[in-house]
């Protein structure tokens, strides 16, 4: 079985907390995450959205694109108009073959405002969840149609946040979107991952094996602190640096034939956790976990000639 590692440069530069971001290029970040071994990087707001300037950049790096998030709105607004957001991203990614576009939710989303806490995580009512997985599935189709996949992204403080969530999501939705499989989000809401990729890893397309430090977690004061206040109280971090078994998670990928990019998403303060020497751990730890599953591990980078 073939995989493939990327990062995500969230480890550089946090679009939601500016004051956790290291001040470093593009060049910079796609240097220091290739140098620790990684082929792939997703977007970022430093990257060009012009695939003419993209594509010298990522070449002279070695790196692929294989990712990029979209804050979508189809939980409160129409897919008509997200469409025409996501539309320039989609002929963008096509031209730099990269292989999906990562699909968040972020309509009445708590995830960038700080002064909400945990506890007052948007909720949707059964028939308000099965409307919205319906919408997803069809935007998803839509955009399948236009030559670029997605990957429905559960996130903390969102509207599919808890595991129960997911499952509901995933029950309502179809095939038309598949699943991008988030470790350290699942495992902060309480979820259990290995179970979850039991029951969803037919529709898994892309994974973040972001870790947790279980001790942060667990001591939140949910009705007090906000998702923003978790991250920078350091609950995110890399395999090898946090509490979760990624010997056991990716173990249970490769049983079910998994192959594809695991991508690195851990978003830290960059002076208590220098982003080069992260990836260098994620690294590591990803290759010993992955070579012990059965995994190859691809090692080329931009596709030559």
């Amino acid at each position: 079985m073939k995989a493939k590692l990327g990062m995500s440069p969230i480890a550089w530069w946090n679009d939601d907390l500016p004051e956790l971001s290291d001040d470093v290029s593009l060049e910079e970040c796609l240097r220091q995450s290739r140098g620790a071994g990684f082929t792939g990087m997703e977007q970022g707001r430093r990257f060009p959205s012009n695939p003419d300037e993209m594509l010298p950049i990522l070449r002279a790096a070695d790196v692929t694109l294989c990712g990029g998030w979209f804050s979508g709105t189809l939980v409160n607004e129409e897919l008509a108009a997200n469409k025409d957001r996501i539309a320039p991203m989609i002929e963008l990614f096509k031209a730099v073959n990269a292989p999906c576009i990562v699909y968040g939710e972020v309509g009445r989303s708590i995830q960038g405002d700080r002064s909400k806490p945990l506890a007052t995580k948007p909720r949707l009512s059964d028939d308000e969840m099965k409307a919205y997985a319906r919408r997803v599935t069809e935007f998803g189709e839509w955009c399948a149609e236009q030559g670029m996949p997605l990957s429905y992204h559960h996130h903390m403080a969102a509207v599919v946040e808890t595991e129960p969530e997911l499952d509901a999501f995933m029950r309502n939705s179809g095939a038309g979107i598949p699943l991008l499989l988030d470790a350290g989000h699942l495992a902060f809401a309480g979820g259990d991952v290995l179970r979850a990729i039991d029951n969803h890893h037919a529709r898994i397309n892309h994974v973040h094996v972001k870790d947790i430090r279980k001790p942060v977690v667990d001591g939140l004061d949910r009705s007090r602190q906000s998702f923003l206040d978790a991250v920078a109280l350091g609950a995110f971090t890399v395999p090898g640096d946090g509490s979760l078994d990624f010997g056991a998670i990716v173990k249970r990928f490769a049983d079910y034939g998994y192959e594809g990019w695991f991508v690195v998403e851990a978003e830290q303060d960059p002076r208590k956790a220098p982003p080069q020497k992260m990836a260098e751990i994620g690294h590591a730890e990803l290759m010993r976990v992955m070579t012990a599953a059965g995994y190859t591990v691809e090692t080329e980078g931009f596709p030559k000639g």
